[in-house]
């Protein structure tokens, strides 16, 4: 089944076109029903008239049933949380898509998560080494081709590149071009590219001083020498500035337009080779505003974006925009359409430094909340998820924990024989021995990691149905003395008690054999912590007394049998509901010790 937005069509379809009468006509209704373990919907036809109605009028339906499951989210496949590099299986997501992942979570750390003692500090550098590492301009191919040419001046592709790299702050590779145009046939280049030279590698950059007044001082130094490079360059004659291939001082003298923080320049520039706003906006506080601080930085955006527009169908980039224009909802809402594990953990890094609201909304829950909770409901697909994503519900205040302690409930506890021999067959076979082990411990530690005590004793529960199923009676009772579930132990001790009508002494001393220790655990923690009401206890006791009482009567010693029956009725152990079973069993030993015959002598 593949959905398109909220379209859904079912494969191979239910009825073919034309058939929505005959459909009707069956008695059947299309229903669905949703999987509280995973989120997911089975969608199936289901009989919507009573079978004699349906017989009368002459309809009637297939013994075969197609049954369609469908889920809102595609399971986040295992690649997204642990990598097999040996494999060659498609990746779920291409390397691009967790491309743009990285470089919105990575700009987001470069405008709101500063270092310590940065956080008013100019951010042009900070701008560029993103724009540098993400956004690689220009390619080393093209220095490859360009650096093995003896006359490069005369590919169309030099000057764009020397451009670029003097924009981008690429200063080696910047000064080796320059040093390659001493062999240029104009005098005037020769000497223009010397002194351009020094004043690229030598540009003042934030990073080099330990104090920004020291940097704000050879920035104006530096700014001196390149108004002398501007005069060098206005002197050189009209017939002089062309090489037959490029007018090379038009060129230069974008360069050195750029130098000078001219921000028309730099815009005109940018369009000229392809670049976008955000290599304007990272160049801006670079030359045009070398003091450009965080909280300065939206209105610079807002005036570059009015000419040069984000891509709205570009999501990275309606995420940079975003961001850049400090409008954190708008880039939590534009991260979520892109991976709504972006949005996730964006905005759970927002909250704390109060980017956005903390305050909860009409459905109890804050921004936050919001975009983990959906995150969370991402991870639900994969069952298998199950401790990643209570964890998220867990931080999500009392709805994301009332989510949590649903998925806790519907774990898949694994206890059967039959899972198998691998993991969860070893696992279960540790957990019959005594220990807790493999899901079940998982989801234990987890409950008492989130202090979720009630939700603990609702999988013991269900632990302890799971080994009644499988008459594994003592590990029953042991999870229902747990859970302190004391009418589910009673309800054990009774299916025990009846496995002696159907199976008889035998088999019952066998199953009691395995519930006497619990018996044991019961009675030393009743001063303790376990306090289990005494109707329970004592039904628990006669089972085990009962049995006592049959493997005595087996081997013969009938003494201790009489004794055994004699005190359970003395002691009221032996519940009235059972007086005739067991004086039924006591009737051999009646007539074999008639001596004993007035022991059995009971007052009601």
């Amino acid at each position: 089944m593949r959905s398109s937005g909220h379209l859904a069509h079912l494969v191979p379809p239910l009825f073919e076109t034309g058939g929505a009468e005959d459909f009707q006509r069956s008695g059947r209704t299309l229903s669905h029903t949703v999987s509280p373990r995973d989120d997911s919907i089975a969608i199936y036809a289901s009989i919507g008239r009573e079978p004699q109605s349906l017989r009368t009028q002459g309809g009637s339906h297939p013994d075969d049933q197609q049954i369609y499951f469908a889920n809102k989210e595609q399971a986040p496949r295992s690649e997204r949380r642990v990598q097999n590099i040996t494999r060659a299986e498609p990746l779920q997501f291409d390397a691009e898509h967790y491309r743009c992942l990285w470089t919105c979570f990575s700009l987001f750390a470069v405008l709101y998560l500063p270092e310590p003692g940065f956080e008013d500090a100019p951010v042009g550098d900070e701008l560029m080494e993103w724009l540098n590492t993400h956004f690689v301009e220009p390619s080393t191919q093209e220095g490859d081709d360009l650096s093995s040419q003896e006359r490069p001046w005369e590919d169309p592709a030099f000057w764009p590149y020397l451009t670029r790299t003097s924009l981008r702050g690429l200063s080696k590779a910047s000064t080796f071009f320059l040093n390659v145009l001493s062999k240029h046939p104009s005098t005037y280049l020769q000497s223009l590219a010397q002194q351009l030279s020094p004043l690229l590698t030598n540009h003042p950059r934030l990073y080099q001083f330990s104090a920004e007044r020291d940097f704000a001082v050879a920035s104006r130094r530096w700014k001196d020498k390149v108004k002398t490079l501007r005069l060098e360059l206005d002197r050189v004659p009209e017939s002089e500035r062309d090489d037959g291939f490029e007018n090379w001082w038009d060129r230069f003298s974008d360069i050195v337009g750029v130098l000078e923080g001219r921000g028309e320049v730099v815009k005109r520039i940018c369009t000229e080779l392809g670049a976008d706003w955000k290599e304007v906006c990272s160049v801006w506080g670079i030359f045009v505003d070398t003091r450009l601080r965080r909280q300065d930085l939206p209105e610079v955006v807002a005036q570059v974006l009015d000419e040069m527009p984000p891509d709205p169908t570009d999501r990275e980039d309606m995420v940079h925009s975003a961001l850049l224009l400090g409008r954190p909802t708008q880039a939590l809402s534009e991260a979520a359409q892109l991976d709504i594990w972006l949005a996730a953990h964006l905005a759970d890094l927002m909250d704390p430094i109060e980017l956005i609201d903390s305050e909860a909304d009409d459905s109890e829950l804050s921004l936050r909340q919001h975009y983990i909770l959906s995150y969370a409901g991402y991870l639900r697909t994969d069952p298998a998820l199950w401790r990643i994503t209570v964890d998220y519900m867990y931080s999500c205040g009392a709805v994301g924990s009332g989510m949590a302690d649903q998925v806790l409930m519907r774990v898949p506890l694994r206890l059967e024989k039959n899972t198998g021999a691998g993991t969860s067959g070893e696992e279960a076979a540790r957990i019959r021995a005594g220990h807790l082990a493999g899901v079940l411990k998982d989801v234990n530690e987890t409950c008492f990691e989130y202090q979720r005590e009630e939700i603990r004793r609702m999988v013991c529960r269900i632990a302890a149905q799971t080994f009644v199923k499988e008459k594994e009676y003592g590990l029953a009772i042991s999870y229902c003395t747990s859970a302190e579930d004391w009418a589910g132990l009673g309800r054990v001790v009774d299916l025990v008690l009846e496995e002696y009508i159907a199976q008889g002494p035998e088999q019952f001393a066998r199953l009691v054999a395995n519930i006497a220790p619990s018996l044991h655990a019961l009675r030393t923690d009743a001063g303790t912590k376990i306090l289990a009401p005494g109707v329970f206890l004592h039904r628990l006791m006669f089972a085990v007394r009962f049995a006592e009482f049959h493997q005595r009567r087996a081997s013969g010693d009938i003494q201790g049998a009489s004794q055994n029956a004699i005190s359970m009725f003395r002691e009221e152990v032996a519940p009235k509901s059972w007086w005739a079973v067991l004086l039924c069993d006591a009737l051999d030993l009646l007539r074999d010790g008639a001596s004993l015959a007035p022991n059995f002598v009971t007052t009601d």
